[in-house]
């Protein structure tokens, strides 16, 4: 049957194989020594145990087409390459996946590594296949600027074909194992850059996918390639620690299964022990030492049904003294990768710490093969589903930031940040139940709802009482976002989200916003620019604003808006050669001042030398750098400025100028004890905000009280100084610049 599908094969390869670029023109060998029927014999039987017997056929096709594909090459340690795609179809195999994964697996390193395309691919197995071997594939043959963009760029080109299928991250992440399994033939330094990123990106996507048990071996590979020596001695001291407390696991786990069989409760009781890298963690966060990392005893009880997980939790309770606050119920409330699972401490014999986890045989399977237990439970509906359907959400999720994120190291430094692996739940006021990592806010769940809800997010409720956006969220709370339509995201939101999600869209409206203001900005300077000509932007149309477009050197009429609006270009000069023929006799008196009403956005920098309110008479400066600067008419600094008058602007306040703005304050006070405690109150019972407050010794008598705070106007600033100046011991009080 072999002989004849290889017979087949051939004849349908010849137009495919004849292209074949041939790394080393060496006589095939085999694998094991032995030949390549019989190679391949080990892994059909474990095919044969779960797949039907025309898939089983069309992996085989898969690999001979493979192992023709990569004829003459061999990898570093001397096999031929074949070897590492059966390898990785073999984990693939191990957790039961679909007969177009493992051919996806087979198929993995043709595009990259030979003359085969993806059409000949699809031709011969079908664009299913074709699309998931594109998605692996890496981008070897396009020049980056550096190593990292290079990374990043291999992997938002993961993240697409994610989308699309997520079994290519399966793929992905088999081929990474085998990969780390065999690293020992590289240089040093390669290894270390592969260790590195598979501790950063793919250990923690294991994670998030629920596949533990590629997830413990991925970090365990990659510490040891990292830090071998470190890795040789904690094996040697976990080794140890075993013989010596052999004698004392076998007891408890002889009390656990003596008790639940009295209970006539059929499981099984397994002995956990950490792996190599949890245990290097822990040591490192919770800087203790390998004896008080291994000082615990830790059991997993595999049971038949989720009834049977809750009674166990009860034998176990009377067996031993549970430990309070340190019972999880993850079954109820599954983490964010399907994970589920009863977690509870106990306080064994001699007061040893006891973990123990409670699960089901089927959330055995999730947690050590996650996402890819929905095709070992081939089931319609329940665990394995709904882990599918949350991996699909975060896959969703990463998509969005693909496509928002302003470059691919922007992208990949977001996806690390949304990889924690400790969550906590909090509660929507209808009780539904939200699954955020650790350190999240008020800001990151509004995202976490809907974009529109962060973007007009102003305030937040927790548990029914008002609280700063920047307050962490725990477990058990229950958050209420309020929005207004005027609402629109801070730069400062950045100092305190943690979710790649809340960053990306911060980000992304901040980008869009700064453009729009600029647009609009720039309109306005311009108009005003081209009043004294008897023009108006609107009179530009036609032929002669795209002439003067092209000799500007600009695309269209809004890049040369953000242009002048960011000092770039000065809307005088820009005014005259738009003008052009099309103007009357120029007019100074119409050079109209620009009205300011603190709306426009990020193009619009207020000068903190002076500390500009409304109500002050202002000017205005065009920086090359920071676009529209706000000074006061006499601010030292702006008087200087009038050295270069083309970049001088002429601004007045508009009539509803609103919004708050920051205001330095000096008083000079006698110096007492307290007066920092007298002044905040005094403020805070108007309702006013300090954004910092501080004190400097003038001389032995007296002390200056510096406070930074946001108004809204000068008469509002006023009434602010009139209230200090009640202060017992104030002298005075002055206006100043803010630091």
């Amino acid at each position: 049957m072999v002989a004849n599908t290889f017979q087949v094969l051939s004849g349908s390869l010849l137009d495919v194989t004849s292209r074949l670029r041939f790394r080393v023109p060496v006589a095939q060998t085999t694998i094991d020594g032995v030949g390549p029927d019989r190679s391949f014999a080990g892994f059909e039987h474990q095919l044969n145990s779960y797949l039907h017997d025309t898939q089983v056929q069309l992996v085989k096709r898969a690999y001979f087409f493979a192992e023709q594909a990569h004829y003459g090459q061999v990898r570093r340690s001397g096999e031929p390459y074949v070897t590492h795609p059966l390898a990785v179809a073999g984990v693939l195999a191990g957790m039961h996946m679909d007969h177009q994964s493992l051919m996806a697996a087979l198929l993995h390193d043709t595009i990259e590594d030979t003359g085969v395309t993806k059409a000949d691919v699809g031709a011969q197995f079908g664009e299913e296949v074709a699309e998931l071997v594109d998605g692996v594939s890496k981008l070897t043959h396009i020049e980056f600027d550096s190593l990292e963009h290079k990374q990043a760029e291999n992997f938002q080109k993961m993240v697409l074909a994610m989308a699309r299928d997520i079994r290519v991250i399966l793929v992905k992440l088999a081929d990474r194992l085998h990969n780390m399994r065999t690293l020992g033939v590289l240089r040093r330094e390669k290894i270390k850059r592969i260790a590195n990123e598979t501790l950063d990106i793919y250990a923690p996507i294991a994670l998030r996918l629920g596949m533990n048990a590629i997830r413990m071996e991925l970090e365990d590979l990659g510490f040891r390639a990292l830090y071998p020596m470190r890795a040789r001695r904690i094996q040697a001291a976990v080794g140890k620690a075993r013989g010596n407390r052999k004698a004392l696991v076998d007891q408890v786990k002889h009390q656990i299964e003596s008790a639940l069989s009295r209970d006539a409760l059929r499981c099984e009781v397994i002995g956990r022990e950490k792996h190599l890298y949890s245990i290097y963690s822990k040591m490192r966060a919770k800087r203790k030492s390998f004896s008080e990392i291994m000082d615990i005893f830790a059991f997993r009880i595999v049971v038949d049904c989720v009834d049977d997980c809750y009674r166990v939790l009860g034998v176990i309770h009377s067996l031993y003294k549970p430990v309070p606050g340190e019972f999880t119920d993850y079954i109820a409330i599954p983490k964010a990768n399907g994970y589920q699972s009863l977690h509870t401490v106990l306080k064994g014999m001699h007061g040893v710490p006891i973990e123990i986890q409670i699960r089901t045989r089927e959330m055995e399977g999730m947690a050590n093969n996650g996402i890819a237990a929905h095709w070992l439970y081939k089931s319609d509906k329940g665990t394995a589903n709904a882990s599918h359907a949350r991996a699909r959400e975060w896959v969703q999720g990463l998509l969005e930031m693909q496509q928002r994120a302003g470059n691919p190291l922007e992208f990949i430094e977001s996806v690390k940040m949304d990889l924690f692996p400790d969550e906590v739940y909090v509660f929507t006021p209808k009780g539904d139940i939200m699954e955020m990592p650790r350190g999240a806010t008020a800001v990151d769940a509004a995202y976490a709802i809907h974009t529109d809800i962060g973007n007009q997010c102003v305030a937040c409720r927790i548990n029914r009482k008002l609280a700063p956006l920047s307050e962490p969220l725990e477990s058990g709370q229950t958050i209420e976002i309020i929005t207004s339509p005027n609402g629109r995201p801070n730069p400062d939101w950045f100092n305190y989200v943690v979710t790649a999600r809340a960053r990306t869209h911060i980000r992304h409206f901040l980008k869009d916003q700064r453009r729009e203001d600029s647009i609009e900005l720039g309109k306005n300077l311009l108009n005003k620019a081209l009043a004294s000509h008897g023009v108006r932007v609107e009179d530009l149309t036609g032929e002669p604003m795209v002439q003067a477009l092209e000799k500007l050197g600009r695309p269209d009429a809004e890049s040369l808006f953000i242009d002048i609006a960011l000092g770039n270009l000065l809307p005088q000069i820009i005014a005259s050669r738009l003008a052009g023929a099309t103007a009357g006799p120029v007019d100074p008196d119409r050079n109209e001042a620009v009205a300011i009403r603190g709306t426009e956005g990020f193009v619009v920098n207020y000068a903190k030398c002076c500390c500009a309110i409304p109500g002050d008479p202002i000017g205005g400066y065009l920086s090359p750098e920071k676009g529209l600067v706000v000074h006061r008419d006499q601010c030292r600094n702006l008087v200087e400025m009038r050295e270069h008058p083309e970049r001088m602007m002429n601004l007045r306040w508009d009539e509803e100028a609103e919004g708050l703005y920051p205001v330095g304050l000096r008083l000079e006070s006698e110096n007492r004890r307290g007066i920092i405690a007298v002044v905040a109150t005094r403020l805070n019972a108007v309702g006013m905000n300090i954004d910092r407050i501080s004190t400097t010794d003038k001389d032995a008598q007296y002390t200056y009280v510096d406070i930074e705070l946001q108004v809204s106007s000068r008469i509002h600033l006023a009434r602010i100084v009139r209230r200090l100046r009640t202060v017992e011991g104030v002298r005075r009080v002055i206006r100043i610049g803010r630091r």
